[in-house]
């Protein structure tokens, strides 16, 4: 038991949620953050789809990296992924429809997201099983962490509400206040991740650049 969760293997899945984040160090999965972060809902289904799909084929890889012949692994690679999000796609369509229509098609684009054919190409490859997959759910949640906090801040000041409750009084909509439209617009979700960004490196010089 101590060694499924040895000094390393904690790193493994720590490191992507904070230092060596995907999305705001490795600069991956950009366009989804910007595609599904108006509401907080479908970035948090967005965000737990990629984890789960993430994981598992980083395990799935792992178990048969020993037997793919080097010049198919990324056809196989692609064949998993794409059964994994086809099973989370069904399901999300059968338990969570309305949130599968919010999300349209990038649910289907997860096949190609660079986040998880990097940890499949990168990690999984030439790791065990049990250490690819706390590496996917490491990934996976740094990724999911970022759409999150973008969601939050596009969803309060675009809509004044969280999860579709309404945060921000009606006294003060009559006092004048108005949404700000522009959190709702993609290009004020890469200001928020540039200022997550920002912010992230202010606090680690070994992120900084030299």
């Amino acid at each position: 038991m101590s060694q499924l969760f040895s000094k390393k293997n904690r790193e493994v899945f720590s490191s992507p949620i904070s230092m060596n984040n995907p999305v705001t160090v490795q600069v991956l999965g950009i366009c989804s953050a910007l595609a599904v972060t108006a509401k907080l809902e479908p970035a948090i289904v967005m965000g737990l789809s990629v984890t789960v799909i993430t994981a598992f084929s980083n395990v799935v890889i792992s178990l048969l990296r020993k037997t793919v012949p080097n010049r198919i692994r990324i056809i196989v690679q692609l064949v998993v992924v794409a059964a994994l999000v086809t099973i989370v796609s069904e399901i999300l369509k059968a338990f969570a429809y309305d949130v599968s229509v919010q999300l349209s098609v990038y649910v289907g684009l997860i096949i190609t997201n660079c986040i998880l054919m990097g940890r499949l190409e990168a990690f999984a490859m030439s790791n065990g099983p049990w250490e690819s997959f706390l590496d996917g759910i490491g990934n996976g949640l740094g990724y999911a962490k970022i759409l999150v906090i973008v969601a939050f801040f596009r969803e309060l000041l675009g809509s004044g509400t969280l999860l579709n409750f309404r945060i921000i009084p009606q006294s003060f909509y009559d006092m004048g206040y108005m949404n700000n439209g522009l959190m709702l617009m993609p290009p004020m979700a890469l200001i928020i991740v540039a200022c997550i960004i920002w912010f992230q490196r202010s606090r680690n010089k070994d992120l900084q650049e030299k």
